[in-house]
């Protein structure tokens, strides 16, 4: 029986990733910044994180804050791999790190760096943007009485629980460097999604489509976090909103066509 530590193994992705590798037999410990008996912040490392990683295999990393903090939690969780010999080292990254230069994503392409360069034995997994954060956009965005969308950007998005599946897969497996990347089954306009997201919540609003400058959105624009090559995933938008809304109006486009 293999021991595994799931770093973030509270959020979206992580609790699904301990759900399957319990199930599939191995000793999982749960890390995060409340949950005891593991209660560590990756911020600040020190002798809490040196105990939860002690006697452990693998670590998955999914641990992941869009304030910038994700470098200096690495490299705490680096420190502390490298000193009790943990074998293998997987983490979650996002399609596109290396092509859009967003702040988030770069910090993401650096934890990767610090990653290949640890001297630990690794596997790193890049995916597109999980359904739930597309909703997440889209609620906020629609709190407006007019919806507004980045004009000329599509996306790509993939069920969770796939992506789960394929890392709790990488992590009882052996070391594999930089897999694959892992896409949803459609790439779709950002309005289109929208508005199936609008039709599935039972809003109405209107959606307007904003030209946006910099560097970022031409990255976006040109489909850099896309990866229709890889669309392996195969949970469309549309079954998500049907699962979590409810109703044969979310259903009814649940149909594959590329919009």
């Amino acid at each position: 029986m293999t021991t595994i530590l799931v770093t973030g193994g509270t959020g979206t992705l992580g609790r699904l990733v301990v759900e399957r590798l319990r199930a599939d037999g191995h000793d999982v410990r749960v890390l995060s910044r409340h949950t005891q008996p593991y209660a560590v912040d990756l911020r600040e490392g020190g002798a809490a994180l040196d105990a939860a990683v002690a006697g452990v295999d693998t670590i998955v990393h999914c641990a992941s804050s869009p304030k910038g903090d994700d470098e200096r939690a690495a490299a705490n969780l680096i420190r502390a791999a490298r000193g009790a010999g943990v074998r293998h080292l997987v983490y979650i990254s996002i399609v596109g790190v290396d092509r859009v230069p967003l702040r988030y994503y770069r910090s993401k392409l650096a934890v990767e760096k610090l990653i290949e360069q640890s001297g630990l034995d690794w596997t790193v997994l890049r995916a597109t943007q999980f359904h739930d954060l597309l909703v997440m956009v889209f609620q906020g965005l629609s709190k407006l009485p007019v919806l507004f969308l980045p004009a000329g950007v599509r996306d790509q998005p993939v069920e969770v629980a796939e992506v789960a599946d394929r890392l709790a897969g990488l992590a009882a497996g052996a070391p594999a460097g930089r897999v694959e990347d892992m896409g949803g089954p459609q790439v779709r306009t950002i309005e289109s999604l929208a508005r199936a997201y609008l039709k599935a919540a039972g809003r109405r609003r209107a959606v307007v489509n904003v030209p946006l400058w910099g560097a970022a959105f031409r990255g976006f624009r040109s489909g850099g976090h896309l990866t229709p090559q890889r669309a392996t995933g195969t949970g469309t938008f549309e079954e998500y909103l049907a699962r979590r809304y409810g109703g044969e109006q979310a259903r009814a486009g649940s149909g594959r066509s590329k919009a």
